[in-house]
């Protein structure tokens, strides 16, 4: 039976009793090293402790956590359940950011626990969430600043101490503060060599900066540390995939693509696809042979969208993609109609909070989305018309800027293809002020006049 006295591993109160905190403390420090044990904690705290309102909203954010409609809906599942158990004031401002997120209002969620963080800073959970949340809505200044609001409040002797500091690495790397993001990173990694967002974040900052033999030998020689067995691998692989690429080893590339990226045993898991179509997409724009790699992946994405409605405008852009690479041009017009669709008629409904995901695809995703179609149809101007009045503005519908790098590449390849030589020459004179060693920037300067 729940008890109100009970609090967490970090001191924050938890209607539950010392058994169903021993269990959610284990979960929390498991999601926190991406470590897949925490979904095997989840599912026997709901089962154990259907009584504990945050065995139901760990299990509800994990589920919203993978960024597919279908998942949402067992999401709202368990936060219905929430709502029949015993909750304090902090279980019921979990509940509203599971209610919000749930709904569609990502952007929401995210503000509630905001909320929620300036009254309970170590909640951990709030805090790896709310980090994800501004990650998947392009929140830079949020994802630096969220962790750097809870740190103080942290037990400094205390190992997740520095899995907060291995996210502000993160966020002061998407905020482009490079330097202070590698120190940052390398310092979490001292602490805890298996923290594999403060890697990610440290990868990120060679990747920025034009690093890449530093990027290459810092994943190599630490591939024991996050290479196999955990939630994130196949993100790293594919960072390490991304520098093997600017060096050409092209046989590299789809050796890991293959064994680690995608393939016939690979789940089907959208985060997971989402790198899958973004590296054959850079291939495909590169003039290099994929090998008929975009087929399995394209169908891979058909299953997965099979009956899914809108929800994530990041992803429908990586479907299209992969669509588009493997030749299947009306698949990807289907998704742009049913996304012109989404829009005219959530535009149509109107309301205080329309959805978050609306915004972004009308803002974002269905003009990337117009824009591959369009190279795929080899309609260069048009891809040109889509992209360029919207590259400023990326970050509004998710992801990090190495991935947004990929509308970056199709504008530029775009503008090279459609003779539009002066434009091409200004984003590769952007690209080599920023990474004065990228062989991709100087490949493309070379095809210029």
């Amino acid at each position: 039976m729940a008890s109100a006295a009970a609090v967490d591993q970090h001191g924050n109160p938890v209607v539950a009793d010392a058994a169903a905190v021993a269990l959610y403390d284990r979960a929390v420090d498991r999601l926190l090293r991406f470590d897949p044990e925490v979904l095997a904690c989840a599912s026997t705290l709901a089962e154990r402790h259907a009584d504990v309102a945050m065995s139901h909203a760990l299990v509800a954010y994990l589920y919203l956590s993978s960024t597919q409609r279908p998942d949402a809906s067992v999401a709202r599942a368990s936060w219905q359940a929430m709502a029949a158990t015993p909750m304090g004031e902090r279980e019921r401002a979990h509940h509203d950011a599971v209610g919000a997120w749930a709904s569609g209002s990502w952007g929401g969620a995210a503000e509630v626990l905001d909320d929620l963080l300036v009254r309970w800073p170590a909640d951990l959970l709030a805090l790896m969430l709310g980090h994800q949340l501004d990650f998947f809505r392009g929140d830079a200044a949020n994802l630096r600043d969220r962790p750097g609001r809870s740190l103080s409040a942290l037990d400094p002797a205390h190992p997740h101490t520095a899995l907060v500091r291995g996210m502000l690495a993160f966020g002061l790397e998407e905020s482009g503060h490079y330097e202070a993001a590698e120190e940052a990173g390398q310092a979490a990694l001292a602490v805890n060599r298996d923290d594999l967002w403060a890697l990610h974040a440290v990868t990120h900052t060679y990747e920025m900066r034009g690093l890449v033999d530093t990027g290459i030998e810092f994943l190599t020689s630490r591939e024991a540390d996050w290479g196999s067995g955990n939630l994130f691998a196949v993100h790293n692989w594919w960072h390490l995939a991304l520098f093997r690429l600017e060096v050409g080893d092209l046989a590299a590339v789809l050796a890991v693509y293959d064994r680690q990226i995608h393939n016939a045993a690979s789940e089907g898991v959208a985060l997971e696809m989402v790198d899958a179509s973004a590296l054959l997409w850079r291939l495909h724009l590169d003039g290099l042979d994929t090998g008929g790699r975009f087929g399995p992946l394209a169908e891979a994405w058909a299953s997965a969208a099979a009956s899914a409605e809108p929800w994530y405008a990041f992803n429908d852009l990586h479907a299209v993609l992969a669509f588009v690479g493997a030749g299947r041009i009306t698949d990807a017009e289907r998704v742009v109609e049913a996304l012109t669709r989404y829009v005219a008629e959530g535009s149509a409904a109107g309301g205080p909070d329309a959805g978050t995901n609306l915004a972004m695809t009308a803002e974002i995703g269905l003009p990337a989305c117009r824009a591959v179609v369009a190279v795929g149809q080899e309609r260069w101007d048009d891809v040109v018309a889509e992209l360029s009045p919207i590259r400023r503005r990326l970050h509004r519908f998710g992801g990090s800027h190495a991935q947004r790098d990929v509308l970056h590449r199709t504008l530029l390849e775009a503008a090279v293809r459609s003779g539009q030589t002066s434009l091409a020459r200004a984003l590769v004179s952007e690209r080599l002020a920023l990474r004065p060693t990228s062989t991709y920037a100087s490949a493309q300067q070379s095809r210029l006049p």
